[in-house]
This record gives C-alpha cells, sequence and structure tokens, in this order.
C-alpha cells in the first residue's frame, strides 16, 4: 500500500472513530441527513419562485454570482488560516500516540471544512442564488453541478493557502511576516476602496468564466468549465500536502511562547470573585484561538460595514452575528477552559456560585469587546446617529450578549466535551454540535436583532428601551436558572470530570 492509498485509508478509519465516539449516533445520523437535505432544498426550491430564470431581479443575481464566487474563496481562507491549517480530525493530545501523517491531516481538514456554519451559510448562499437565477430547467442542474465543484475548489485552493501561512508563522519572524503581510492586504484594501476601485477589480476576477460555463447549460464550454474545476480540485490537493508537511515538521511558535512565557506576580485581588475572573480572563486572552477568533469576529464584519456604508438602523444585526461567532469560539463548552486545572480549583475555598458568576463575567466581556470594536469600525462611515438608532443600537448590543452568554452557559452546563483549546485548530464541540449550536445562535439572534432593527426606524427611543426588558428578563432568568443547577454538586462534579478527562 503506497503512502496516498494509506493516508486515504487512515482518514476512513478516524471518521468511523469519531462517528461512534458521538454520544448519540442517531442523533449525529440526523443531523447528517439534515444538512444534507437542506443543501438540496436550497440548491432546488428557489428555482420555482416567482420570478426565477427570467427578469431583471434574476439577471441582477447571476451578475453577481462571480463576486459571490470570489466571496465564498475569501471567506474559505480566512477561516483555514485562522484555524492554523483547518480543523483538526482527532485532537492533538488524542493523536499524539498514533502514527497520523500530514497527509492525513490535511485530507481530514477537507472533510471537515462543511462542518462550519460560515462555509455552509456561504455555500447555501451560492446554491440558493443560481437556483434562482437560473430557473426551473434542465440547466439547473448543470449550473449546480458547477457550483458544487467550485465550493470543492475553493475548499481545496483555502487549504493550500492555510498551510502555507501555517508553515511560514511557524518559522523565525513567521509571526511577525505574517503580522505584516495582513496589515498590507487590508492597507490594499481599504485604499481600493478609497479610490472607488474595488468593485472594478472585483467584476475582472477570473471567476466570471467560470459562471458563464456553468449557465452555458450542457455543451461544449460547459464541458470545459467542469473538466478546469476537477483538474484545478485534484491539483490543491495534491499541492496541499506538502505546506502540510512543512508546517507539521515546525513547533507552533506562537502557542509554544505562551506556554513558555514568564510572567510577574500581581498583587492578590480584593476578593475571591476578582481572583477568579481574573483567571478565567487570563486563560481566554492567552489562548492563541481566542486572540485570532476575536480579531477576525470584530475587523472583518467592521470592514463589510464600511465598504457597505451600512446605515445605522441595519447595524443592529452586527452584534448578533459578532457575538454569535464568539460563543462558538468557547462560550458554548466554557468550562473546557479549565481542563485537568478543573479538578484543582474545584478544591479550592471559594463558592459554586463565586465560580459560575466569575465564567458569566468573563464571557459577556469577551462578546461585548468584539461587539464593540466591530460598531466602532461600522460607525466610521455611518455619520452621527439619531436617539432612536443610538438607543436601538445599545439595547440590542445588551441584549444579544446575555442572550448568548445564557445560551452558551446552559450549553456548557448540559453537554460538557473535553477539548485542549491550547491548540489553533481545536473547537469546543465536536463539528456535528457546533453546526446545531451556531444554527440556534443565528436564528435567536437574528431575530433579536431584527425586532430592535424596526424599532430604530420609530421616532421614540424610549420604545427599544422598553422593548429590551422582557428580553433581558427572560435571559437573565434562564442564567440564574442555569447557576442554580451549577450549584447542585452532582451536576457540577459530572462537568469537572467531562472537562478534565
Amino acid at each position: 500500500m503506497d503512502f496516498s492509498t494509506r493516508a486515504v485509508a487512515d482518514v476512513g478509519h478516524l471518521m468511523r472513530f469519531r462517528a461512534r465516539r458521538a454520544r448519540n449516533p442517531a442523533t449525529h445520523r440526523w443531523v447528517m441527513a439534515a444538512m444534507l437535505g437542506g443543501t438540496l432544498l436550497v440548491a432546488v426550491v428557489p428555482a420555482f419562485v416567482p420570478g426565477a430564470g427570467g427578469g431583471d431581479q434574476a439577471l441582477s443575481v447571476l451578475t453577481l454570482m462571480p463576486v459571490a464566487f470570489a466571496g465564498f474563496l475569501a471567506v474559505a481562507v480566512v477561516s483555514a488560516v485562522v484555524s492554523g491549517g483547518g480543523r483538526e480530525l482527532l485532537p492533538r493530545d488524542q493523536a499524539a500516540p498514533y502514527p497520523i501523517s500530514p497527509t492525513t491531516d490535511h485530507l481530514g481538514a477537507l472533510l471537515l471544512a462543511p462542518v462550519n456554519t460560515a462555509w455552509l451559510l456561504q455555500a447555501w448562499l451560492l446554491l440558493g442564488s443560481t437556483a434562482y437565477g437560473v430557473g426551473g430547467t434542465w440547466d439547473l442542474v448543470t449550473a449546480q453541478v458547477v457550483v458544487l465543484l467550485w465550493l470543492l475548489v475553493a475548499t481545496s485552493i483555502a487549504q493550500v493557502v492555510a498551510w502555507t501561512m501555517e508553515a511560514i508563522r511557524r518559522r523565525r519572524h513567521g509571526i511577525v511576516l505574517m503580522r505584516c503581510l495582513s496589515v498590507t492586504l487590508l492597507a490594499t484594501a481599504v485604499w481600493l476602496h478609497a479610490q472607488h476601485q474595488l468593485i472594478p477589480v472585483l467584476d475582472r476576477v477570473p471567476t466570471v468564466w467560470l459562471v458563464v460555463g456553468g449557465i452555458d447549460g450542457f455543451s461544449w464550454r460547459w464541458a470545459l468549465t467542469v473538466a478546469v474545476e476537477v483538474a484545478i480540485a485534484l491539483c490543491a490537493v495534491l499541492v496541499g500536502v506538502f505546506p502540510a508537511h512543512l508546517a507539521a515538521r515546525r513547533s507552533a511558535r506562537d502557542e509554544l511562547r505562551v506556554e513558555s512565557e514568564t510572567r510577574e506576580a500581581r498583587p492578590n485581588p480584593r476578593s475571591d470573585l476578582f481572583a477568579l475572573v481574573r483567571t478565567d480572563r487570563s486563560s481566554v486572552w492567552r489562548t492563541v484561538p481566542m486572540r485570532r477568533g476575536l480579531l477576525v469576529l470584530a475587523i472583518g464584519p467592521g470592514l463589510v460595514a464600511i465598504a457597505g456604508d451600512l446605515p445605522w438602523h441595519a447595524m443592529t444585526i452586527l452584534p448578533g452575528l459578532v457575538a454569535s461567532g464568539g460563543a462558538l469560539l468557547f462560550g458554548v463548552n466554557a468550562w473546557c477552559l479549565d481542563g485537568r486545572g478543573g479538578l484543582w480549583r474545584e478544591g479550592l475555598p471559594v463558592s459554586p456560585q463565586a465560580v459560575f458568576t466569575a465564567r458569566a463575567v468573563v464571557l459577556a466581556e469577551f462578546l461585548l469587546i468584539a461587539s464593540v470594536i466591530t460598531i466602532v469600525l461600522a460607525s466610521l462611515r455611518a455619520g452621527i446617529p439619531s436617539p432612536p438608532e443610538l438607543a436601538a443600537l445599545v439595547a440590542t448590543l445588551v441584549v444579544v450578549t446575555v442572550q448568548v452568554a445564557a445560551a452558551g452557559l446552559r450549553w456548557s452546563a448540559r453537554r460538557p466535551f473535553a477539548v485542549d483549546l491550547r491548540s489553533a485548530r481545536a473547537t469546543p464541540a465536536p463539528p456535528a454540535v457546533m453546526v446545531g449550536y451556531s444554527t440556534r445562535l443565528a436564528v435567536s439572534t437574528t431575530l433579536t436583532s431584527l425586532v430592535f432593527s424596526g424599532l430604530a426606524r420609530t421616532p421614540s427611543w424610549e420604545v427599544s428601551v422598553l422593548m429590551a426588558i422582557p428580553f433581558l428578563a427572560w435571559s437573565t432568568a434562564r442564567l440564574v436558572r442555569t447557576a442554580r443547577e451549577w450549584t447542585d454538586p452532582v451536576q457540577r462534579a459530572r462537568v469537572v470530570v467531562s472537562v478534565a478527562a
């Protein structure tokens, strides 16, 4: 058995291993079936909506498809680069005693890419837009084949870029080089937007050729487009093996630097609660994936809002988006930050209520900081808000922060997982569980944001404040109920033993 065949076989073994580790295999299968069924519905149903396949709106959607293709590639690249090469098929500490090759790791990361909310939503957007633009004809099948192949192409290219960036980051002075490169790309995008050249550049992206070939129906042009996409995807998968091996030969400098740093002792805090908050805050802000995730969550939507000149009344969607993403970094399994240290913390002479309060404060603080940075960036071109717009935005910020924190801590207590978040590629829960969490958070925060977006147009700012009261009361009640569950020693022992396993 040659090297590549063995890597493919190892990926199959690891995927079956992950599936059998699911606490409820039936639920796991239902989630995967729901994802496939939802993808099929999104790819077909919009084609039969009135106006699909003809008219000005359908033509406008098809005109924007090349930019949407490029946008999906950008999202895939950012997601893979931030996670240090893609998600882990097997956690780092569990993979230590097993001979898992970098090739296996690379292929596993490709397979896990679709189990990501950002990837999935963007893929559904492309499939749905294509269906609406083409309409319910036989050309829909050929067009969706091109779109599905583009999802594979973009994901494969993103893996190549991510592994290359990770290999560079792990070299000497690699972290500084990566930061300079990020700043340069960001400055270039800002300059193009300031010079009104961003749209012309996007109009010249090479994805136009793919979109034209996809909507051309079953013809030689379509066959050539499919052949080109298949060739690019295969080449990208094979090329990604080399930077994956280069990255595997070097240690992660940013992660090792955090673990090997020496810090001076600070004065004793004034109370047990302050001491716990300080400890939890350090465990969050000294973790590499938290810092990377915060920057992407805070800066990315803010830059999009600047480029799109988002008005104040529409800015209420941003806090929910950022807070949901922040919770998915660690908040949905907040006690995994302790790891084996949770056993030590349970022996400290502090009340369980103080421990829970400290974790809730740090989680809310993390979500607030990310959301405020996004809002500040988005406000740079939005002008001066009216009192109702400002009140609606502040109310949304407070409501979604408490809402997401309450949901995250409730899930953390009821479904704890043992995860080592020191690795930039780790997630606080298994991929299928993360999809469920992200969907529920996205739905709840989006609905809340839409309510306050409508209130931002009212003439009185007091309406938003009054509407925020029942939202806060409901989320606070759920948070208090979760705090009471945490004080139960049996429940707390189950969580601590699970995350320390």
